[in-house]
């Protein structure tokens, strides 16, 4: 039986935010198609953000889709380029841009026909849903326009921890389809196994062939606050009712990392915040050599 999801179309007032916090470490401006989530991951850091905070129904009850989305950017767009300024964007950090109401809604998919007309410098599509899928060739188009990454959330690929965890999102074998799909169809490619959850010795064997890097997130580092997020959320004591405390340990970065460099190259695999932007970059905010936008023929990409 599916849940009743209070929905609602609503005009924005901007669309674009000036990224801070976890996104200003290359990241220009996010990008929210929508308000709310209805997948509503029991770990998740927005259900701390006043946008939660001040709703009375519970995170992944409400909906809001920014009906004039493309509307706005397109004029938040022409703002920014007439003084000058650099656009690289993340979208989406406070909601998924590929819920289910976006089948019929098409908000993020009337995004991406405007950012055609008017290219940012760079985009992130973050989701978990394999719906992504779908604009594949809008993202093959845009990716000729600017630089493109598709990074599809695939926290672990043990389907129990996934319901446990995550059980009103998509099926991890559905996410890793749909980013293959995406990978064949010339996209750049990210699997986000952010937060780590629990996973077999075979997990990034899987991710071999459609995800060209790999992000690792926590959520002892990884929550905007250091863990404490998290802790109010009571994940540790989730954790360990489960008999899962060894995943939740403070250096399960540096050990993701040092397992998952036994099959991708080190340069492939990033960590946390200070990595998240797909380019390396120099501490003035400038691509840093060897990146793929100075143009050297270090860079990453495909």
């Amino acid at each position: 039986m599916c849940k009743r999801v209070e929905t609602r179309e609503i005009e924005a007032k901007t669309i674009l935010t000036k990224a801070q916090g976890y996104l200003d470490a290359g990241f220009t401006h996010s990008l929210n198609p929508y308000a709310g989530c209805i997948f509503a991951c029991k770990y998740c850091y927005v259900r701390e953000l006043p946008v939660q905070k001040f709703r009375e129904q519970p995170w992944g009850d409400w909906l809001d889709v920014k009906v004039n989305a493309a509307e706005r950017y397109r004029e938040e767009m022409a703002g920014l380029r007439r003084k000058g300024q650099p656009v690289r964007l993340f979208m989406s950090s406070a909601t998924d841009p590929y819920q289910p109401a976006e089948r019929e809604a098409k908000v993020t998919r009337r995004l991406l026909e405007a950012m055609l007309e008017a290219p940012p410098d760079s985009l992130v599509v973050q989701t978990r849903s394999p719906l992504v899928a779908r604009d594949a060739d809008l993202l093959a188009r845009l990716a000729g326009l600017c630089r493109v990454v598709v990074s599809m959330t695939i926290e672990t690929d043990r389907e129990d921890m996934k319901r446990l965890f995550a059980p009103s999102a998509p099926g991890i074998g559905l996410r890793m389809k749909a980013l293959k799909e995406v990978h064949d169809a010339g996209i750049p490619t990210q699997a986000a196994v952010s937060p780590v959850l629990p996973f077999t010795p075979e997990f990034p064997k899987k991710l071999l062939g459609i995800a060209d890097r790999i992000w690792i997130d926590t959520m002892a580092i990884g929550d905007g606050e250091r863990g404490r997020r998290s802790e109010r959320l009571g994940m540790p004591r989730l954790f360990a009712e489960h008999g899962l405390s060894d995943w939740y340990a403070p250096d399960l970065h540096v050990r993701v990392k040092r397992y998952f460099a036994k099959f991708f190259p080190e340069e492939r695999i990033r960590v946390s915040k200070e990595e998240a932007y797909p380019e390396r970059r120099a501490p003035d905010g400038r691509p840093a050599a060897g990146s793929a936008a100075d143009g050297s023929p270090g860079g990453e990409g495909r």
